[in-house]
């Protein structure tokens, strides 16, 4: 019988893709493209054919009160399409603290570090500064929250601060890629969430 965790790490572009490692766990990697529907949809795909112990999203994002190179794990996810409209019944805002519930070292562990926050999530790439709720901003996260908090499985995300919003572009996204992919590679191994998974 495998005791293994299956854990499905996703990424939206290829470029954010580095390789993980865990023991205890078989990782899949999932590229889901970007955007809310196209990442939910190959998230619910990949969870009808195996469900997994954890759904980690790692990538980049863009912020308007922190730093190039922070590293935020976030705790609530907003939507940011949904959140100016407020329709009756349409979520529109999840604790991710409540998907650790029963998983107290993860809890721990995701408390304890030093950048947490809320990420904002939406359809269309920041350029401009106006305001904005959250500490990063992100284009897929809030999505696959939803999609876990469906299929009741615990989703962690993980962001690596490319761009200032205001003062980014798409080309200043993409050309710190690389830079963002390393720095991830490198603070997992530093901090490796998966080892206290219970």
């Amino acid at each position: 019988m495998n005791s293994k965790k299956t854990i499905f790490v996703t990424y939206a572009v290829k470029e954010e893709f580095f390789p993980m490692e865990a023991e205890g766990c078989d990782i899949l990697q999932i590229h889901t493209g970007v955007g809310k529907a196209k990442s939910a949809h190959i998230l619910t795909k990949h969870i009808c054919e195996n469900k997994p112990d954890l759904v980690l999203n790692v990538g980049t994002a863009g912020t308007q009160k922190h730093n190039v190179g922070d590293i935020f794990v976030s705790t609530q996810f907003i939507d940011r399409d949904f959140e100016t409209i407020r329709l009756p019944g349409i979520e529109h805002e999840i604790n991710g603290l409540e998907f650790w519930s029963e998983d107290l070292p993860l809890t721990q562990w995701i408390t304890n570090h030093e950048k947490l926050g809320v990420c904002n999530t939406g359809d269309s790439f920041v350029t401009q500064s106006t305001p904005i709720n959250g500490d990063i901003i992100d284009m897929e996260a809030f999505a696959q929250a939803l999609v876990c908090k469906e299929f009741n499985i615990p989703f962690l995300s993980v962001k690596y601060i490319t761009d200032i919003i205001g003062q980014n572009s798409v080309e200043l996204w993409e050309s710190r890629l690389t830079e963002a992919r390393l720095k991830l590679s490198s603070w997992f191994e530093q901090h490796d969430p998966l080892s206290v998974l219970s």
